[in-house]
Parts: C-alpha cells; sequence; structure tokens
C-alpha cells in the first residue's frame, strides 16, 4: 500500500514585487498598509515555518505570516507536522520610497506658453507625477525628467509619489504673468487688477497708464490692484498700458516689461 500525502498548499509569489516603504530620511514608512505583511494562508498549528531573508534563516520568524520590513528575497518552507511533507515558496519585497525632485521653470515671466520641468528625480520606486489636480503621469523606464507644457500662471503644485503606495511629496512652482482684463462692477470677481505672482519678489513695481501716457496709478503687487478708478472717478472700458519693474526669477536681472490689459464695465 503506498499512502499519498499532499503537500501544503504553499504560494507568496503574489507578493513579488511588493515595496516595503521608507521616507527620504530612511526612515520607514508605518500605516495600515505598511510595512506589507507576507500571508501564508495557513494555519499556525500542525505546521512549522522557517523564513530566510536572502537565504538567511530568520529564527524569530515562526509563524505563518511575516512583517517585512527590510527588502529582499523572502522564502516559507512550511512542514505539515503530522505528514512531513514539507513546501517551499519566495517572494522578492522591492524597497520603495517617495521620489525627491526639483521643479525648474524654463520660460520667462510673462510668456505665452508657460513650461515647467521635473527634474533631479531620486528615489526608488515606480514614480508618477500629477501637476496641480490634473492626471497622473508615470515616468517609463530610464526617464529622469518630466515636462509640462501651457502651464497656466500663477502658484502650481506638483506632486510626486511612488506607484507603491510609498508617499507623496509636493513642491510649488510660482509662473508670473498679468491678467488681460478686468471687470470692476463689484459683484467680488475680477474687481481689481494687480499681478499677484509679482508678490514673493522684492521691490517689484507696477505702474499703470491711459493710452497717451499718463500715468494713472502705481501699485504693489502685494496689495489690492487697481480698481478701475483715477482721482475717486471711474475709468472708461478700454485699454490701458503698464510697466513692471522687476527681478527675473529665472535669471536674476532686473527687467522691465510693457503690455496693456482692458478693462471692461
Amino acid at each position: 500500500d503506498v499512502l499519498v500525502n499532499p503537500l501544503p498548499n504553499l504560494d507568496i509569489s503574489g507578493y513579488d514585487g511588493v515595496a516595503v516603504c521608507f521616507d527620504e530620511d530612511g526612515n520607514l514608512i508605518t500605516t495600515d498598509q505598511l510595512p506589507p505583511v507576507i500571508e501564508t494562508g495557513l494555519p499556525n498549528n500542525n505546521f512549522t515555518y522557517v523564513w530566510e531573508l536572502n537565504g538567511s534563516v530568520l529564527p524569530d520568524e515562526t509563524l505563518p505570516s511575516l512583517t517585512a520590513t527590510t527588502p529582499g528575497n523572502y522564502t516559507v518552507t512550511v512542514t505539515n507536522d503530522i505528514t512531513g511533507c514539507s513546501a517551499s515558496s519566495s517572494a522578492n519585497i522591492v524597497e520603495g520610497t517617495p521620489p525627491v525632485f526639483t521643479v525648474a521653470v524654463l520660460t520667462p515671466s510673462f510668456a505665452q506658453n508657460h513650461v515647467i520641468e521635473v527634474n533631479v528625480i531620486d528615489g526608488s520606486g515606480d514614480f508618477e507625477f500629477q501637476l496641480d489636480d490634473g492626471e497622473w503621469i508615470s515616468l517609463e523606464p530610464g526617464q529622469n525628467s518630466l515636462i509640462f507644457n501651457n502651464v497656466t500662471p500663477g502658484t502650481r503644485i506638483v506632486r510626486g509619489r511612488d506607484q507603491g503606495g510609498c508617499g507623496e511629496i509636493e513642491v510649488s512652482v510660482s509662473l508670473i504673468d498679468y491678467p488681460e482684463y478686468f471687470t470692476p462692477n463689484q459683484d467680488g470677481f475680477n474687481d481689481t487688477w494687480n499681478i499677484n505672482s509679482l508678490a514673493d519678489i522684492q521691490n517689484s513695481g507696477i505702474y499703470i497708464f491711459d493710452r497717451y501716457g499718463k500715468l494713472l496709478k502705481q501699485i504693489s503687487p502685494s496689495g489690492e490692484g487697481w480698481d478701475g478708478t483715477f482721482n475717486g472717478k471711474p475709468m472708461p472700458s478700454q485699454s490701458y498700458w503698464f510697466r513692471v519693474e522687476f527681478t527675473e526669477p529665472t535669471t536674476g536681472s532686473k527687467t522691465t516689461f510693457r503690455s496693456h490689459f482692458v478693462l471692461k464695465r
């Protein structure tokens, strides 16, 4: 008579590629889902468990599950204490971190098409990036930069994250441009005209003129802006010219910019 006993029903290969996460300082990230727990799905009674990491036995790990706090190749050998039958299975746990990156402005202030670049991307994992609340864009293998075109002026937020759930990093960037019109009708929207994106640049000045070159108002980027009046009287609906004196962030040089905007009533 030949008695055939089944091997333990064991397979942990589904954990292959799961990440154990560390922050930018190298500290282990702990959440409800992290670090990952490798489950054999077998009971504790009548089975013996031997866990190995990169070929070295982990003597303190004798349970049906293991919390992976270190990346590497995990192997578990399970023996049925009644039949003596054993089975082994392995999973490779990878290291993951949130991406560390910078955001560079590639175009000068008041550009028609503002372009920014996500670069100097560092970290371990499969990364993806998002501009403001837009779609997430994944990096291709070997890709270490990402370009965003036609970016709206103002303060923009670029977010980067590891697709394995190892955290998210935010970087803000300011793009300088001016409103092409304003409507001073006291409805709470576009009632004043200003270039608020210059507020963080010291010694910036804005001068507003009528079409004959008469100075109507000098304003500060950090102030309330122009309300469309001169000596307390409403100015008519038409185009007005302005001059901006500021330090260009991309070059660090003193710059003067001139253009016009429309007052609509």
